[in-house]
């Protein structure tokens, strides 16, 4: 127990917060799996600040089990902490840290228990998959994903260990976060025939996407406990003018729009995207140069799957008979797009992430300890 304590202790010491460059971390892990005899492959961003990292433990055969863990954390600026973030902390049958419980405990055991996997002799391998800026909307592991399709041989599941107290989820919603950029023209608030505002423009999207909003509510998913039981749309963030008397030039508002997996979220999109471009036109015809842009980031969802091989495994090693959905978005969905059976179980709990004084139960590291253990001996037979 004292070595996965260690190893949670390391990884929560590096601040790889989204903002910040990742390498240090993987470096350290890379490093520390060279010293174990395995190779690592890193799959750089575009700028080469930021790396996935990617290795397999056992032989080069079909069958293997990918564990999935990002090394990025949200911020903790401005967050009243009574410890250090970086440092962590144990007091009554807890580790205090950014990323214990979001998401480093698990990644941690799996990297722990590296020394068991090699000792084991697997006879089908456990794959570990690492990623960046899973807190900005899961940009880094496409890249990881597609090139593990092409250089791995035939995995049976992925486990992304997001905290879920050990319960195994099979759903969640897919994430679509828009951000529309209005351009009118400024004048004199007494002379609006003289000028294209973009508040005003911003404000008839909005009217529309608070009808689909409403709309959304009545297409209720039954028989899954998941709160809210429908598709959502919320506008986040309005930015907009610079003086009361002066017609606004620019306009900023941002939506988040989270669909269940069966919903057909492209027809909510073009929705979106029909709208804005009937109020383009609308504003070009007073004043030609105005424009609406929508920069659109995109997750998918994690869908229940019919008889899943990783739903099966994850049964199994962990006595459940039970699966939930969970209210926020993961790389699984992305996994599961490009073929692979996938579900979402790992220790900790999703309500201490993101906050201040975030922590981990030990009761949870050890289950999660015990859940690992359980597949080194089931990839050993």
């Amino acid at each position: 127990m004292q070595q996965i304590k260690d190893m949670i202790s390391k990884l929560v010491s590096f601040d790889s917060v989204s903002s910040k460059s990742n390498l240090a971390i993987i470096d350290y892990i890379e490093t520390y799996l060279a010293d174990h005899g395995i190779e690592s492959q890193r799959v750089y961003n575009d700028d080469g600040s930021k790396a996935n990292l990617y290795a397999s433990i056992g032989p080069k055969v079909a069958g293997g089990v990918v564990l999935s863990g990002h090394t990025d954390v949200v911020p903790v600026d401005n967050q009243d902490w009574s410890t250090d973030p970086f440092d962590v902390v144990e007091k009554d049958g807890k580790l205090y840290g950014r990323g214990t419980a979001d998401m480093k405990s698990f990644s941690a055991i799996t990297l722990a228990l590296v020394p068991q996997m090699l000792k084991a002799d697997l006879k089908r391998p456990i794959h570990l998959a690492l990623s960046y800026d899973e807190e900005l909307g899961c940009l880094g592991a496409p890249s990881m994903i597609d090139e593990m399709v092409t250089t791995l041989p035939p995995v049976h599941a992925v486990i992304v260990g997001e905290p879920t107290l050990m319960q195994i989820a099979n759903m969640h919603k897919g994430v679509n976060s828009g951000r529309v950029y209005i351009r009118g023209l400024e004048a004199h608030s007494s002379q609006p025939h003289l000028g294209c505002s973009a508040n005003l423009y911003a404000a008839k999207l909005m009217v529309e996407l608070g009808k689909i909003a409403d709309e959304l509510k009545e297409n209720r998913l039954q028989g899954v406990d998941l709160e809210p039981n429908y598709s959502t749309l919320n506008m986040g963030l309005v930015q907009g003018g610079i003086a009361a008397n002066i017609i606004a030039r620019d306009c900023m508002f941002s939506w988040d729009y989270r669909n269940l997996p069966e919903d057909d979220r492209a027809k909510v999109i073009d929705r979106i995207y029909d709208c804005a471009k009937e109020l383009e036109e609308e504003m070009q015809a007073s004043y030609s140069d105005a424009s609406i842009r929508i920069d659109l980031l995109q997750v998918p969802g994690l869908k229940p799957e019919a008889e899943g091989k990783a739903e099966q495994l994850c049964r199994e090693l962990t006595g459940l008979n039970c699966v939930m959905a969970v209210p926020y978005g993961t790389e699984a969905g992305q996994f599961q797009e490009r073929g692979y059976s996938t579900v979402i179980c790992g220790p900790g709990s999703i309500d201490q992430a993101h906050k201040p004084d975030e922590f981990i139960t030990l009761d949870q590291v050890q289950k999660g300890t015990a859940f690992i253990q359980k597949l080194i001996q089931k990839q050993a037979q």
